[in-house]
């Protein structure tokens, strides 16, 4: 599957947000990537209550999305649809 990102330049975010955009990637991409340095580097930005709280919300839209995909809701609500996907 093709990978679509914006590139991290070209997102302008906040520091705050830009950061909870990695944590996002990490657990959608690598989730084993979250080791105790990028920890650390959450918790600088983030309480441990806010960090539970946007891994929760990025496991369910994780969740949600391969659910489209397997139900093949992905080809009916996406524009962009590729059959190399």
């Amino acid at each position: 599957m093709a990978e679509i990102r914006l590139p991290e330049a070209e997102r302008n975010l906040e520091p705050r947000d830009a950061l909870a955009v990695r944590f996002a990637e990490k657990l959608a991409t690598d989730f084993r990537s979250v080791d105790a340095g990028f920890m650390n580097e959450l918790r600088e930005h983030f309480s441990d209550a806010e960090i539970a709280e946007l891994g929760m919300m990025t496991g369910q839209y994780i969740s949600l999305g391969r659910l489209l995909v397997i139900a093949g809701g992905d080809k009916a609500a996406c524009e962009i649809y590729s059959p190399e996907y």
